[in-house]
């Protein structure tokens, strides 16, 4: 491709909370995509936008980092990025360096690294409105002086600048800029510290506070982290937030609940009945693949609801005090107090909750929350926690105000909370002890969520989990269909026809070592795909059951469940997937992470034997309380 007219290729570099993914989706809109970089599990976040003249811009959005001098996997790829040096990574032609410009203090010094690499740079000062708002008053003509690189005021949540920063990014890459940057070598600590002082000079030179400072940050904090008001707040917020899952989701979740059985009605009414293999075909595509990706998608506006509050809580500033509250907590029990933010991201899916990981340097804290992180309880288990939730526990209202299904859901994600801090405490008091190290954060400045950003985010994770019923789920419940159907029963045979198939066959024999704890064969056969994914269960016991009773194929799955299981049963069964480590992939992100396969198996043992534990613990108080 010629070098005038390929693509600009741009990277967006910040520090964590400056408001760069806000500046990069406002840049992108909807075109983008998200991937890992070659050979690690990073992720890649990368959109295009058109300039004024037509000229495609490819935006690059890092990893945030204070300095290039990488202490954590994340900072390492931002560095190798900027540098030029990660594999089959194309160099960046310009560098936009993203700053909250409410706290200068720290990205001056990133800047300043950034300008010794000796690429063209643009300087992206972002939350300007909440500068000009807190009476801060920065000189950007003397800033613009004394760090040589043309500077944008943005407001990324309200697309304000944009124009300007895509035109200054363009007149930065020249019509075809594709030199080398400097030779550039880590500073040792001398150079760290001149750049520093550096930094210190020109914050005094060109910002100057405020005069009458707006305290309301300072009032609202006040109360969010108190001690006390703080976590009862915190607190009040999940409580909310769990009981939404339940009480919002359900005209969605009937309305994709009717589809799907209008369209598994519709496929029988006019597939032949006649001949030995349409009612094979009928039997694939309605009780195979429509009851089982059906069973899953049917959750999809209860996940939606649960990353709308991560998301609007994240994009306000509210994690990071959160973060903070649980510092002393989770120092207790020998998390580091970065560990918090790995832990939020494990509510969503454990595999980025393992990689964000990598913002804890001491190498023992970070392996100790690789190893609870699967703990928390993920967006894959809501599948099948709305499932017996919804067949064993009545929806009826209690103490004049709450949800009972909602309650049951929230003590199941404390209980994930409280055996994830229980098992950290015990890592570092069997296999190593110490003091944790201590915890700082920078506290963003509170922001309005802008809603696109939301929309953007929600609609790429609703994209992620439905691809993920079409990539995973799908040829799984065709392999469960298969299992589950052949062979036919011999002639002569008493017992429904899954019975003798290879499904039933195997689940038979496994069955004696799940009986203690109250599983049933077709239990024993969810659990086998499961594996793939939590979400897969459900699907999987919607196919077997379609399968074993053809009468209750149209019915729904938990009247089907209520009427086969027990109570005792039904809990056991959440027991199960509090603890059981039913995801594959996360366990090869942790192999990869870890790089070995050695804590990969710990955690795969130590995760089954909780999971057996507290099943037969649930299963026998519930048959003894009269639940069996």
């Amino acid at each position: 491709m010629d070098v005038a007219v390929r693509p600009v290729r741009v990277a967006l570099v910040g520090n964590p909370n400056s408001g760069k993914t806000a500046l990069f989706n406002a840049l992108t809109g909807a075109h983008q995509k998200v991937a890992n970089y070659a050979g690690v599990t990073v992720e890649r976040k990368e959109g295009r936008v058109q300039s004024a003249t037509g000229r495609s811009i490819s935006v690059l959005d890092l990893p945030g980092t204070y300095s290039l001098r990488a202490r954590s996997p994340d900072e390492e790829v931002t560095r190798d990025a900027v540098l030029g040096r990660l594999p089959a990574e194309a160099e960046q032609d310009v560098i936009v360096a993203v700053a909250d410009a409410t706290n200068l203090r720290l990205v001056l010094r990133l800047i300043l690294e950034l300008k010794a690499v000796g690429r063209p740079m643009v300087l992206a000062l972002n939350m300007y409105d909440i500068a000009q708002r807190q009476g801060l008053r920065i000189d950007l003509d003397r800033l613009r002086a004394e760090l040589d690189v043309p500077i944008v005021t943005t407001v990324a949540t309200r697309k304000r600048g944009i124009d300007d920063l895509v035109a200054e990014i363009e007149t930065a890459a020249g019509p075809g800029w594709g030199g080398e940057g400097d030779t550039w070598t880590a500073p040792d600590a001398g150079a760290i510290r001149d750049a520093h002082r550096r930094a210190e000079q020109i914050m005094r030179a060109t910002v100057r506070p405020p005069e009458r400072p707006d305290t309301l940050t300072g009032r609202i904090d006040g109360v969010l982290l108190h001690p006390v008001a703080g976590l009862v707040i915190l607190m009040a917020l999940l409580f909310v937030m769990f009981q939404a899952v339940f009480a919002w989701a359900t005209p969605g979740m009937d309305a994709i609940e009717a589809g799907f059985g209008l369209l598994g009605s519709g496929v029988a009414a006019v597939t032949p009945d006649t001949g030995p293999v349409w009612p094979l075909v009928e039997s694939l595509i309605v009780d195979g693949l429509i009851a089982g990706v059906g069973g899953v998608l049917v959750f999809l506006p209860q996940i939606i609801i649960l990353f709308a509050f991560i998301i609007v809580l994240e994009d306000f500033g509210y994690m990071a005090r959160a973060a903070f509250l649980m510092d002393r907590i989770m120092g207790g029990a020998g998390l580091h107090g970065r560990a918090f933010i790995p832990l939020l991201s494990s509510f969503a899916c454990a595999i980025p909750g393992v990689m964000a990981a990598r913002v804890i340097d001491a190498k023992r804290d970070r392996l100790t929350t690789i190893m609870v992180a699967p703990l928390m309880t993920c967006s894959a288990r809501i599948p099948v926690y709305t499932l017996i939730i919804g067949a064993f526990i009545p929806q009826q209202i209690v103490w004049g105000f709450a949800n009972l299904q909602g309650l049951v859901m929230f003590g199941l994600y404390a209980a994930g909370i409280v055996s994830a801090l229980l098992v950290s405490f015990v890592i570092r008091k069997v296999f190593w002890r110490g003091a944790v190290e201590p915890f700082m954060m920078e506290l963003p400045a509170y922001k309005t969520p802008d809603v696109k950003s939301v929309l953007i985010n929600l609609w790429l994770r609703a994209r992620i989990f439905m691809e993920r019923a079409a990539r995973i789920i799908l040829p799984l419940m065709i392999l469960v269909w298969v299992l589950s159907t052949f062979p036919y029963p011999p002639e002569g045979a008493t017992l429904p026809a899954i019975d003798y198939s290879f499904a039933g066959m195997m689940s038979h024999a496994l069955e004696p070592i799940f009986a203690p704890i109250g599983f049933n064969w077709q239990m024993v056969i969810a659990l086998i795909p499961g594996m793939a994914a939590r979400e897969v269960a459900v699907a999987a016991l919607g196919t077997v059951y379609a399968i074993a009773d053809a009468e209750s194929a149209g019915s729904l799955l938990g009247a089907t469940l209520a009427a086969q299981w027990s109570l005792a049963t039904g809990l056991s069964f959440l027991a199960w997937y509090v603890f059981a480590p039913q995801c594959v992939a996360t366990l090869g992100v942790v192999k990869r992470e870890l790089n070995s396969w050695k804590w990969m198996w710990v955690m795969v043992v130590y995760m089954f034997a909780l999971a057996y534990l507290a099943s037969l613990i649930t299963y026998r108080i519930a048959v003894a309380l009269g639940g069996g």
